[in-house]
């Protein structure tokens, strides 16, 4: 058995139940079931996809993502999806790292192919939407496809999804998860949402992330529910959809929850399908949670991260909502503690790391034994962010131990972006922080200290930053400085620098 068998079952019972709504039409379980077998055929005979090989995706959200992805899960090959807001040397970077040996791609990103056809010549290129010069369409390769859709010895053990998440040392690291990850994760979806083949999901984050793809997408196809996908997040779309197509369920990431709540038309729509919200992936304002709540809609929070698949920690529909902030006890199928810098259990109220341990953790960060070794213990995922219990097991997030910036949903790691501006001649040394925004949470801002001589500017350097980085992850402001806080063994101590960037921003001295 493998993840794929859950599709077949549903399309089994019932064949003709809605499996998936986009763009004006309508993919029956049937049909979604035997596209996936058409691709899984294709990808082995024309493109030599086996067992442990890598297929990588960059694409907005649309079917055939999920289609690719159960189409790995019967060759025990694995997916890579691949963050569409990446500038192309972070894409060729990862790309290059999975070792992908086929990128599938739509026709408005084929801007990386010719970086892609110099880097890496012999990964085969596949076109969700048009035909790529030395490639085929999706289309016309599943019309090419022959023999059988599976390889042998293919189990829900088998690894499915590396999905890479950015590193503190600068690079991404791409965390593996297995495909019995994806079915606990979504055993935890159920009992969290009370998700039942009758709901309804509205899908509108991106697939590229395991909160988009794997909070409530798979775990509604593999219980035989009904998504509707759009390509991407608008607020009047959503809104639109939430009214017309009444969907049950939806999740919104903090960022998305006050687009949609400040929209003209979110007093009037009508939210009554809803049986809830499900939000998560960083500390979420009280007050955008209140926004839903007053209209009359339960917000249930979940916490986790890439290396979690996501689900560990959660409130669950029907339980305990009362207690302001926090985002629940562990999941159904998962552990989860709190413990201090030796790894020892902290008593109730008091602060340490949480840590996760489950079959929904992650089993490597691929071809990365030193970081696989540094971020789980005897199994226990640790994972860099501080919180406390309640006696009654109740889980807050204080902070996060790593130096992360959250910002629109999307995770930055200083050091990569750090990384980046060093490699400018007129550089010395810099430390980039968080500093919080009304709209994005955080943005990055970067403080720089100049080489002796150096000339360059702010808008010099980040047009540097841009030509290899996100456009997201591009410091919105960049000061100038003679010197940083540091250790007394020289470390600079981004915490202190956040602090003069708040006294700055107060009209304070620094």
């Amino acid at each position: 058995m493998d993840l794929s068998s859950l599709i077949a079952r549903n399309a089994a019972f019932a064949p003709h139940k809605p499996a998936i709504h986009f763009a004006g039409e309508t993919w029956s379980y049937r049909a979604f079931y035997a596209r996936i077998g058409e691709a899984a055929r294709s990808l082995k005979s024309e493109l030599g996809v086996g067992r442990g090989d890598r297929v990588a995706i960059l694409s907005l959200n649309r079917p055939d993502y999920l289609v690719l992805l159960y189409a790995c899960a019967r060759l025990g090959a694995m997916l890579v999806p691949l963050n569409w807001r990446l500038a192309p040397p972070e894409q060729i970077f990862i790309l290059s790292d999975a070792a992908a040996k086929v990128l599938v791609l739509e026709e408005g990103l084929s801007g990386l192919i010719p970086a892609l056809s110099e880097s890496l010549p012999d990964t085969s290129i596949v076109g969700l939407d048009f035909a790529p010069p030395n490639g085929s369409s999706l289309d016309a390769l599943l019309a090419r496809g022959r023999g059988c859709g599976h390889n042998p010895h293919i189990d829900l053990s088998c690894p499915l999804l590396i999905v890479y998440t950015s590193g503190t040392t600068g690079r991404p690291k791409g965390a593996v998860l297995r495909q019995e990850a994806l079915l606990w994760n979504a055993v935890m979806s159920q009992h969290m949402h009370g998700l039942t083949s009758d709901d309804h999901v509205l899908a509108v984050l991106p697939f590229f992330h395991v909160g988009g793809l794997n909070i409530q997408t798979t775990p509604a196809l593999q219980l035989g529910a009904t998504v509707t996908i759009h390509p991407r997040f608008a607020p009047e779309a959503t809104l639109a959809a939430i009214e017309q197509d009444r969907p049950t369920l939806t999740v919104l990431v903090p960022t998305t929850i006050q687009a949609v709540t400040d929209h003209p038309v979110w007093q009037t729509t009508d939210l009554s399908a809803l049986k809830a919200v499900s939000t998560g992936s960083t500390i979420v304002p009280q007050p955008l949670i209140d926004r839903i709540v007053a209209r009359g809609v339960p917000v249930l929070q979940v916490y986790g991260s890439t290396e979690t698949c996501p689900i560990a920690v959660y409130t669950r529909l029907g339980g305990d909502l009362a207690r302001e902030g926090s985002t629940g006890l562990p999941g159904l199928c998962c552990e989860a503690d709190v413990v201090d810098e030796a790894g020892k259990e902290v008593p109730p109220e008091a602060s340490g790391e949480i840590v996760v341990r489950g079959p929904n953790v992650f089993y490597e960060y691929w071809g990365n034994e030193t970081a696989t070794r540094e971020a789980l213990h005897d199994g226990w995922y640790r994972t860099g962010d501080l919180g406390h219990r309640d006696a009654d097991g109740y889980f807050w997030v204080q902070d996060r131990k790593k130096n992360l910036i959250i910002s629109g949903g999307e995770n930055i790691y200083p050091a990569e972006v750090e990384r980046v501006l060093m490699e400018h001649d007129d550089v010395s040394e810099c430390a980039v922080i968080g500093r919080p925004d009304p709209r994005w949470d955080e943005v990055p801002v970067a403080y720089v200290i100049r080489r002796s001589g150096g000339s360059v500017d702010a808008e010099g350097l980040k047009a540097h930053a841009q030509r290899q980085l996100a456009r997201f992850k591009v410091p919105r402001e960049i000061v100038f400085v003679d010197d940083l806080p540091r250790t007394a063994l020289g470390k600079v101590q981004h915490f202190m620098v956040k602090r003069l960037d708040a006294a700055v921003q107060d009209g304070e001295a620094p």
